[in-house]
């Protein structure tokens, strides 16, 4: 939820929440109950201010905001809001649906998902996309290529069976669901011989998976020993028996709706070439293509490592505890089969099978596979383990919080899935380029062959071979994967580094930033202010008036709430039956305690504050700590009787994080709701400039503002951030964000440490700069061979060895990546 308490316009769309009240209802805040109302701004340079007057009533008045010299002249101009603290969960919700890649299917029809088996690089993805799309019935089809995932809707009533058929008659696999129907079928067939076992296709068989090429070149050595008369039939053989699993794959690939596909090509050479009697070259040509597609799988292994680790982290069984009448039960179920309020035990060693809450008084998890971090964490009572964490030092017993396929691993593996679809704008223009630049050479290439013995009388043959050469220095593949050979990588050294970027259309625009906007609360800061100081005003003892804040404050979920309530409990008070808690939109929290009403307001709203009593707010303001009041209603005033201050701590990492965003050329600025004097103490502390008073709208159109002139990154990790986030260039979660803050954001930070800012920039900045060197290798060793192969200087094998050359270069240039810290 997010400040949905005032009567101001959202941003984002909002729904009613109904829920059951009991005499003490349930209440949470999701900004601080101290906010001011007036948004200011400030910066690293302070200058002199007074702290604007209020009227009577406590509202703003329409004075001047204070500023201070800002970063950007933007960041100081914004429209006065209303300020607003706590909320209940009877009020409004904000409702932010996730950004899907694939759209949801229809309530009517069925969803299907498969593994795929045998893609080398995205071009294949887009094949099996094709293929599949033309079934009948097919009302969606998607190839996640990262997690080598198929997800297709079908119709009511369909059986996925065509689908599967098309893939395989397109020249892929399927494993998993409705593919295993036809594999059981065929299960006789496939019974296991020492034949299957050496020439099998399974990857773990080293002659499985590169007998096609090994055989080839062993026959082609063979021809190359033997005299001429004999070698040349033997490389004649060689070239159709290299050639016969690459025409048919082309041949399938051409009914499948495919027919300019790089198999395509290869098939048309090799025939023209063994017509023309250069068999060596015909058989060089098939050779070298099947290494190049061996390198691209690699390629491809190598960037997909890092997802395959991540789905290996969560365990396949579990060992479940279960309490009967005659004592506990250990069973040993599959981890899919755990479900919320399941008890669990793991032992040393061993990784957790589902998020899960700590049963026991501390343990110790290695969590470095999600974070990054090689410390373990300890973790107490209550707190939340994510799965996949391993347990470090002893027995453990937890209790499963996550559903089925919810889990923190799953949804950062549905995150990954969803950056598919969300493709640079430079990999969709090179897209869009292969798809008529292939024909357009094929053309070309038909017109160097009819042209010159047509209209010049040239020899038929040469010009035959010429365009040949050139139909092969048309196969777009190096340009192809130019783009997302680079993007895996990259968003795979992001994974491994703690970052997720949801896409190459997020490390695009990262690449570009000029500005990065902070959340205070949870971002620059750990979000767990503490009680500093309790200052009593009407002669009460301290404890008592601490006793009566925590009251008002139970079952509250927000940070000051819980700093409030943490502090009573420290002191072991005894906290009194609170009722009718509510929320005054606008102002703070109130509740009736043995008949009496008190009240926790920001200082802006008590109008009854003496100049003594200001004077001492405003000096704690100054030392960056947020003020509360609690107050006694008398009739229709509310007199103070306390004052609270609460300080969060700075992130260890904050100066350093933005030290670095420093020295890469970018500004920084904190939008926060706090107050201005502990946001103009937090940003002084850390440089930086700062808007403070901000509702959700504010920190929308403070982004606005400066995404006119600058390219703006939001970082932010609760609801209030989610609108600033989808507002800005990019948005950035923390990983111990909300939900909604993650599932709206183009990127996140799983290991929640600051410091993974600047080395995302710098990593999208490092891929850019990688694609723009592979198009340029890319296309410049095809124009290079062009214009020989026209003068009749380089060969076939010349060709495809330029061809696979460079797509070897683009590989291997993209694969550097994987090292960028």
């Amino acid at each position: 939820m997010s400040k949905s308490c005032c009567n101001h316009q959202h941003v984002a769309p909002i729904k009613a929440v109904s829920k059951a009240t009991t005499g003490q209802s349930e209440h949470h805040h999701d900004s601080h109950c101290c906010d001011n109302t007036t948004p200011v701004s400030g910066c690293s340079t302070p200058t002199p201010n007074e702290h604007p007057s209020r009227d009577g009533n406590g509202s703003p008045g329409d004075e001047e905001p204070p500023r201070g010299s800002c970063h950007t002249q933007t960041c100081c101009s914004a429209p006065l809001s209303p300020a607003h603290d706590h909320e209940h969960e009877d009020e409004y919700q904000h409702d932010m649906p996730p950004a899907d890649p694939l759209v949801a299917p229809e309530q009517s029809n069925s969803r299907h998902s498969w593994q795929v088996l045998g893609m080398d690089c995205p071009s294949c993805a887009r094949k099996i996309e094709t293929a599949v799309s033309r079934v009948s019935g097919v009302q969606q089809a998607r190839v996640l290529f990262a997690t080598e995932k198929l997800v297709v809707d079908l119709a009511p009533g369909l059986s996925p069976d065509p689908v599967t058929a098309a893939v395989l008659a397109a020249g892929f696999q399927l494993k998993g669901e409705s593919a295993g129907k036809q594999a059981a079928g065929r299960e006789q067939a496939s019974q296991p011989t020492l034949l299957g076992n050496l020439f099998g296709k399974e990857p773990s068989h080293f002659l499985g998976k590169y007998w096609q090429p090994l055989s080839l070149a062993g026959l082609m050595l063979v021809a190359a020993l033997l005299p001429k008369e004999l070698g040349q039939p033997l490389f004649t053989l060689a070239t159709l028996w290299g050639l016969w699993p690459i025409s048919r794959k082309a041949w399938a690939l051409t009914k499948s709706g495919s027919p300019f596909a790089i198999e395509t090509l290869m098939t048309v050479a090799a025939v023209g070439a063994l017509f023309l009697g250069e068999t060596a070259e015909a058989a060089m040509v098939l050779l070298l293509f099947m290494l190049g597609e061996h390198l691209e799988a690699y390629a491809a292994g190598r960037a997909r490592a890092g997802v395959t680790a991540l789905m290996a982290l969560v365990p396949d069984k579990a060992l479940r505890i279960r309490t009967t009448a005659e004592g506990e039960v250990r069973e040993e179920v599959a981890a899919d089969e755990l479900h919320p309020g399941d008890i669990i035990e793991i032992a040393p060693g061993a990784r957790l099978p589902a998020d899960a809450r700590l049963l026991d008084e501390l343990g110790a998890f290695d969590e470095s596979a999600l974070t990054g971090e090689s410390i373990p964490v300890e973790r107490r009572q209550g707190d939340k383990v994510p799965a996949g964490s391993l347990a470090a030092d002893r027995v453990l017993r937890l209790e499963v919080v996550s559903e089925p396929g919810n889990n923190a691993i799953d949804r950062i593996l549905h995150l990954i899935e969803e950056a598919e679809s969300q493709r640079a704008p430079i990999e969709r223009f090179i897209d869009r380029f292969s798809r008529w630049y292939t024909p357009a050479m094929m053309l070309v290439a038909l017109l160097v062959v009819l042209v010159p013995p047509l209209a010049f009388g040239q020899s038929w043959d040469e010009w035959i071979y010429r365009g040949l050469a050139l139909l092969l220095i048309g196969c777009p593949c190096a340009l192809v994967i130019s783009t997302p050979a680079a993007v895996t990588s990259a968003l795979a050294a992001a994974t491994r580094q703690g970052a997720l970027i949801k896409g190459g259309a997020a490390l695009e625009r990262l690449a570009h930033i000029d500005t990065v906007a902070f959340d205070k609360t949870g971002t620059l800061t750990l979000g767990k202010p503490q009680l500093t100081e309790l200052v009593s005003l009407n002669g009460q003892p301290e404890a008592e008036l601490l006793a009566l804040a925590a009251a008002i404050e139970q079952g509250s979920h927000h940070p000051l709430a819980r700093a409030v309530v943490a502090a009573a409990n420290e002191q072991g008070l005894t906290l009194a039956d609170a009722r009718d808690l509510r929320a005054l939109p606008g102002m703070g929290v109130e509740g009736r305690i043995n008949g009496e009403l008190w009240q926790l307001l920001a200082p802006s709203r008590v109008a009854t504050l003496n100049v003594e009593q200001q004077t001492r707010i405003a000096s704690l303001e100054r030392q960056g700590k947020t003020v509360v009041v609690l107050c006694q209603s008398v009739g229709d005033q509310a007199l103070p009787a306390a004052l609270l201050a609460l300080r969060d701590q700075i992130r260890p990492e904050a100066a350093a994080a933005l030290q670095e965003l420093n020295q890469l050329g970018l500004q920084s600025i904190m939008l926060t709701g706090d107050n201005p004097r502990a946001a103009e103490a937090i940003a002084g502390e850390l440089g930086m400039g700062w808007r403070a008073g901000l509702l959700p709208e504010g920190k929308v159109d403070e982004i606005a503002k400066l995404g006119l002139t600058q390219k703006v990154a939001m970082i932010g990790d609760g609801i209030n951030d989610a609108p600033a986030m989808k507002r800005a260039s990019i948005g950035i979660a923390m990983g111990g964000g909300t939900d909604v803050a993650l599932e709206t954001a183009d990127a996140a930070l799983t290991h929640n440490q600051l410091g993974g800012v600047a080395a995302m920039i710098r990593l999208s900045r490092a891929a850019l700069a990688n694609i723009h060197q592979n198009i340029a290798l890319a296309l410049g060793l095809k124009a290079i061979f062009l214009v020989t192969s026209l003068l009749g200087i380089t060969g076939l094998w010349i060709a495809v060895l330029a061809d696979t050359g460079a797509t070897a270069l683009v590989t291997a240039n993209a694969l550097r990546l994987l090292r960028k810290r």
